[in-house]
């Protein structure tokens, strides 16, 4: 019997990268009516639209995953459109909801909102120990403030919301346009490109030393019922492998899963960024939650995926 909790679900973002691995869960779980609408429907930066849509539609639980969100070179060239949109969008969907009477509210944010020189592996405690990167600060710090909006709503007003931070999240549906794209489909797409028109190699930049912790979006998203049925803090959660991988590991898997067959060549005059970031999932983990698909095997699929996708057309290039 699937959980009764929730009469209306509305999830915005449905139809985004992560939206498309959480839906899925979220009505295998819940017996309940989904309310999913596009930004053609309602356009959440533009004023009012948030609570006319709450008004319209009147649910009893949110899932907010609309975001703008994109690649280190995006952020870095648009700070301030990354800081107003997820900024307002956010303000003003959590405030809507809270209004219009919403039993759960659940949301995300961004593991590139813990400070630059976090200590790994780096535990939610470590939260505001300092300021995020500045190439991607605009983004992370207006994704930061749901925690603060998240426990003033709570402490004023008993408003039950939810924020979780996904790690370096991958797999299907992914943006894999190269201005935009994070570095697993970015490397994916660059490989299959590569091996396609024969090139006897392929650049990679910096040193391949630093070492980070990716996720496979799956794993998230099976997580998600759990917390929108179980879990009533605005503490928040990592949701990560906690796994350790080098970017040479990584550039080796993304070349066998790909099949490219020429050399990786490291250009070492480019810097290496954060030599180390891995997320702490102690407290995931005590809540019997883990995400365990191991990264050749994501891979696999977000490549097998990419190429199907490519030709029908539905990738983000």
């Amino acid at each position: 019997m699937n959980n009764t909790a929730f009469k209306r679900i509305l999830v915005t973002g449905a139809h985004g990268f992560l939206g498309h691995h959480v839906l899925p869960e979220l009505k295998a779980a819940f017996d309940a009516e989904f309310v999913c609408p596009t930004r053609a429907e309602y356009d959440l930066l533009q004023p009012g639209v948030p609570a006319r849509m709450l008004r319209d539609i009147q649910p009893d639980c949110v899932v907010h995953m609309a975001a703008k969100s994109g690649g280190i070179i995006d952020n870095k060239n648009r700070p301030a459109d990354y800081f107003y949109d997820n900024l307002a969008m956010n303000t003003a969907v959590f405030d809507a909801s809270f209004k219009a009477g919403v039993k759960k509210f659940l949301t995300f944010m961004g593991g590139c909102s813990y400070p630059a020189h976090a200590v790994s592996p780096i535990g939610e405690d470590q939260m505001w120990n300092g300021l995020p990167q500045i190439e991607s600060v605009g983004y992370s710090v207006a994704k930061k403030m749901l925690l603060i909006q998240s426990w003033a709503y709570r402490k004023q007003h008993g408003f039950n919301s939810v924020v979780l931070i996904p790690g370096n999240v991958y797999g299907e549906w992914d943006n894999f346009n190269l201005e935009q794209a994070h570095v697993i489909p970015a490397m994916i797409r660059k490989y299959i490109e590569a091996r396609e028109a024969g090139r006897p190699s392929m650049t990679a930049f910096g040193t391949g030393r630093p070492t980070r912790d990716f996720v496979y979006a799956g794993d998230v998203a099976k997580t998600i019922p759990w917390f929108l049925a179980h879990y009533d803090s605005s503490d928040p959660i990592n949701i990560s492998a906690g796994r350790r991988i080098s970017i040479r590991e990584l550039a080796e898997t993304v070349k066998k899963v790909t099949g490219f067959e020429g050399e990786i060549v490291w250009d070492t005059s480019k810097p290496d960024g954060q030599m180390d970031k891995i997320f702490d999932v102690t407290k995931l983990r005590s809540l019997g939650l883990s995400c365990d698909t191991p990264l050749e095997e994501g891979l696999r699929r977000t490549t097998e995926w990419f190429l199907a996708a490519r030709e029908r057309g539905e990738v983000r290039l």
